[in-house]
């Protein structure tokens, strides 16, 4: 650490990918300061209590992956449970499990066996003879067939992208998850789960004893915070850090509505997704059933798709040729910083799971130290 300064890192943003750097950082001797201009720390998995219920305020947040070294690495901050993800779709008054497997088939079809499961849509896709998808909906049909589009696709992807599946390209859905067994797991991940007592006990104990500043604009007083630390990790909007030289990158949002219900049980399920387009969110999460709870009260929160504007919160980055071009300009100039460390959704512009967060955190971490 030089004299001049007070820290050896300024970590904009207590998200999982800065909350991992300032520990491992802290663990090789290294002074952190963490900044966040939320009033919390933990990014989008920070939970809320309420009536007893950790609530999961930035939507459904649902661990899993098969590193075990990744998963080592979690539980030694706060043990995990055994929950496991098996979401049911609402379609027009009718429930449906997911992903698409055996029991998914009986319900559509009243077929028993794998066999006629595979003929049924093998039958569907050679009546509707697709030789090259033009866009979303044609990709979908040609690899699933009508039934199972119509009713558990078509209306959900419409509202998550806001706009016709025929207006969307086809490489979105490169494959779909079909399974010809009666198996509800959504991941086939082998380690899966939510922590005990909410994601606030694993920022917890990432951030013991690292000094964090909450309600912080980082880019309100840039020169003053930079002159604090040797480097800078920043896990802001990486358009943003470079004052939007090559213009905006584009996301889409979310709106979450949260409610709290005088049942014990509302919907009996942690996630039910709504596929109908007509119907305006996408799922309504129950959370107490992530840790299997019994409480009295119960909170759910529905989650709108939304297009995103600079006012809202962006979540999942739109990585077409223009948007990715246009990252590429800014990874070019973060590429030739010698003491800023760009990581986490934002800086990297893609969509990362929490195990992968994880992991290109512990990465970025074995490289900058040389390890």
């Amino acid at each position: 650490m030089s004299l001049s300064r007070e820290y050896d890192y300024l970590v904009v943003g207590s998200g999982l990918f800065g909350s991992v750097f300032a520990h491992e950082a802290k663990k090789r001797g290294k002074k952190c300061l963490i900044i966040d201009k939320r009033d919390h720390a933990g990014g989008n998995v920070y939970c809320k209590e309420v009536e007893g219920i950790n609530v999961h305020q930035y939507g459904a947040h649902i661990f899993h992956t098969n590193d075990k070294q990744i998963w080592d690495y979690v539980n030694s901050f706060v043990e995990f449970n055994r929950y496991t993800n098996t979401p049911v779709a609402l379609y027009k008054d009718k429930l449906y499990n997911l992903p698409f497997n055996m029991n998914t088939f009986y319900q559509l079809w009243g077929v028993k066996t794998p066999q006629e499961a595979k003929d049924k849509i093998q039958s569907q896709i050679e009546a509707l003879d697709i030789k090259e998808p033009s866009n979303l909906e044609e990709q979908a049909l040609s690899l699933i067939g009508p039934d199972i589009y119509e009713k558990l696709i078509k209306g959900y992807t419409e509202k998550q992208w806001g706009r016709s599946a025929t207006e969307l390209p086809a490489f979105i859905i490169k494959r779909l998850p079909v399974r010809f067994t009666y198996d509800n797991n959504y991941f086939n991940d082998k380690y899966q789960g939510i922590p005990i007592g909410g994601y606030n006990k694993l920022v917890e104990g990432l951030l013991k004893d690292i000094e964090v500043r909450l309600s912080v604009d980082y880019f309100e007083n840039r020169e003053e915070w930079n002159a604090l630390a040797d480097t800078i990790v920043f896990t802001g909007k990486i358009d943003q850090y470079y004052n939007y030289e090559f213009g905006q990158l584009e996301y889409r949002s979310l709106k979450f509505e949260h409610e709290t219900h005088d049942v014990e049980n509302y919907q009996g399920n942690a996630v039910v997704n709504y596929t109908e387009r007509e119907v305006p969110f996408t799922r309504i999460i129950e959370h107490k059933h992530f840790e299997f709870g019994t409480q009295p009260k119960t909170v759910v929160t529905k989650e709108y798709p939304e297009e995103w504007t600079s006012e809202k919160e962006p979540y999942y980055p739109i990585n077409d040729a223009k948007n990715t071009s246009t990252f590429k300009k800014y990874q070019e100039l973060a590429d030739k910083e010698t003491n800023v460390i760009f990581g986490g959704r934002l800086a990297e512009y893609r969509y990362y799971d929490m195990h992968q967060i994880i992991g290109s955190a512990l990465k970025q971490v074995s490289v900058h130290f040389q390890e």
